[in-house]
């Protein structure tokens, strides 16, 4: 009969659909991977220094050039500015994760029906897929929550140029500008696929340059906010993929704690 057929067709479908969420569930469990208190090391000593350079310049520039830069930017809403105006859409935040959730569903929805090594690419792919989305997500939602605390105001909120314009816990867009998540976002997103797939470096930084610099000509930053966006957003992604390498999901970890992309199975 081939009713049963179809419902054990059905029933096998949505095993292997299912079984692509193990990896995102996996990361809830104890780290697994042999030299992950190496990796756990390096990772700190890398943060260390990030912050300690990145809180550096971050002081430099709201007292000696923030005020500067934006003064030298054309006049807020100049119709000329309309292609910077689309491209820094490319980094906003809902745009990225919505882009990679999409694809991910696309995914997970055609692998469990395909077979041999197509699926397994697939599969790998999922995982990659879920650590980007990860990787930028877990930035931003710190970057908010920071945003909310400090509250300084973007640039000419205040009707003129001020560096020190704050209004913490208001929580509105104009008390927003520090850090940028436009930055962080681009930054994550450079980061976690560098460190996927190495040969796509370049391009992705020249697009996180131009999605920071988008946001200096808009006027919707001062540069120590992007600065300090791009910190979370590159710590964030850090931190994210060391997860991921201590459960063995799309990285391994050398002898040495570095953390290199995994191509075997996931």
């Amino acid at each position: 009969m081939p009713t049963p057929a179809i419902g054990d067709e059905a029933a096998s479908y949505f095993a292997r659909l299912t079984s692509l969420l193990l990896p995102i569930t996996q990361l809830l469990r104890s780290p697994s991977a042999p030299q992950t208190g190496d990796a756990a090391r390096k990772l700190r000593r890398q943060v260390s220094i990030l912050i300690a350079l990145g809180a550096l310049a971050i002081v430099v520039l709201m007292f000696g050039f923030d005020v500067r830069e934006i003064g030298l930017m054309p006049p807020r809403g100049t119709p000329s500015l309309w292609p910077v105006s689309v491209l820094t859409e490319f980094g906003k935040a809902a745009f990225v994760l919505w882009s990679i959730a999409a694809l991910l569903i696309v995914i997970a929805l055609v692998a469990p029906i395909v077979r041999g090594g197509l699926r397994s690419r697939l599969l790998r792919l999922t995982t990659e897929l879920q650590y980007l989305l990860l990787a930028v997500l877990v930035p931003n939602a710190a970057g908010e929550f920071i945003k909310w605390i400090v509250g300084r105001g973007r640039p000419f909120v205040g009707g003129h140029a001020n560096a020190f314009y704050y209004t913490h816990f208001e929580g509105t867009s104009a008390y927003a500008s520090f850090p940028s998540a436009h930055a962080i976002t681009s930054a994550a997103l450079a980061f976690a696929v560098s460190a996927l797939w190495p040969r796509l470096r370049i391009p992705m930084i020249i697009y996180a340059w131009l999605i920071i610099a988008s946001r200096l000509v808009l006027l919707a930053h001062h540069p120590s906010d992007v600065v300090a966006g791009a910190l979370f957003g590159v710590i964030g992604a850090m931190a994210v993929r060391y997860w991921f390498a201590a459960h063995c999901l799309g990285f391994a970890i050398g002898h040495d704690g570095a953390i290199f992309p995994s191509r075997g199975p996931v």
